[in-house]
């Protein structure tokens, strides 16, 4: 099945007002609807809208962090969310970053993997409908039962960047979740992944012919994005480090303007889709055409018509 996926909720639409838009995005070939979680719109309650305007989409969380919900929290809102959507739904997972954990949720950014592993098993276990008493190298439950078992238990996804937490993925979820690559990037993801698991990626676009206009939107995006230590590595695993190092260079010395402006075109032009929507159509196909199961558009900058612009960008 070709998927085309959409983020929502959509930057300068009120939540409610997306009903509209939702009902209608099967029609225009949309497959998938997916959230995130920073501090905009929690990852949950828009899906719990679109389950109702939408029956035919599927819905996922890409992603929602293991840190700051309890274990039992996290699978009762998974599960809430798989019993409104029933084989619809999937929750994906992952650390997230050390701002959106530490400095805005109060909770300790340590062990990511270790943390995300263990996360994965409980779930697991939990959703399933299990007592889950055990002790995880990061955290321990005791006599966990969730009272409402989802029928069925939904796929779990993680976030994965590099070969560990793709290979944890290939081994124990339901898929591997990324961002911030390029097309060409997508056969070196897919090999550390392998063939046989579903690989989703959310795709920066910004739909527009002004090109130096989507490069300054693009480099804004990057420098506060690829100076996150786990993006820095991932980029320096794909072999973009060289390439961005005079922007991490002037990002630690305080100087934003000067780390916008020492990313080289090059750059923006690989990891943010821009150009006209039937452009922009194109460029999203390569990464399909490279490997990527599932894109997943998220526009980016100041949209006066998102609406218009979601319609142009549907696969047609």
């Amino acid at each position: 099945m070709r998927r085309w996926g959409l983020t929502i909720p959509l930057s300068g639409l009120p939540l409610t007002a997306h009903r509209e838009l939702v009902e209608r995005l099967p029609d225009l070939g949309y497959t998938d609807a997916w959230t995130s979680e920073t501090a905009g719109a929690d990852g949950f309650s828009p899906l719990l809208l679109a389950a109702q305007w939408a029956p035919g989409l599927r819905l996922g969380t890409a992603i929602v962090p293991v840190y700051t919900r309890g274990p039992g929290l996290l699978a009762m809102s998974a599960a809430t969310l798989a019993d409104v959507a029933p084989g619809r739904f999937v929750l994906g997972i992952g650390a997230s970053s050390p701002v959106i954990v530490s400095n805005w949720n109060a909770a300790e950014f340590a062990r990511p993997f270790a943390r995300t592993r263990d996360t994965l098993r409980f779930l697991r276990s939990a959703l399933a409908g299990e007592k889950v008493t055990a002790e995880y190298e990061t955290f321990s439950v005791e006599k966990f039962r969730l009272e409402r078992v989802p029928d069925p238990a939904p796929a779990i996804m993680l976030a994965a960047l590099r070969p560990g937490m793709l290979a944890l993925a290939a081994r124990e979820a339901d898929g591997a979740i990324t961002n911030w690559l390029a097309a060409g990037d997508v056969p070196k993801v897919r090999a550390a992944l392998g063939p046989d698991i579903e690989l989703v990626a959310r795709i920066f676009v910004c739909p527009t012919e002004d090109r130096e206009a989507a490069r300054a939107i693009g480099r804004l995006m990057i420098s506060s994005y690829l100076t996150v230590p786990v993006y820095a590595a991932f980029h320096d695993w794909l072999g973009r480090g060289e390439l961005l190092a005079p922007m991490r260079r002037a990002w630690a010395e305080g100087a934003r303007k000067a780390a916008n402006a020492a990313i080289p075109d090059e750059v923006v032009d690989d990891l943010v889709v821009h150009g006209s929507p039937a452009e922009c159509r194109e460029k999203i196909q390569a990464y399909v055409d490279n490997g990527l199961d599932t894109p997943v558009i998220a526009l980016a900058g100041q949209i006066d018509d998102p609406v218009r612009l979601v319609t142009a960008l549907a696969p047609g």
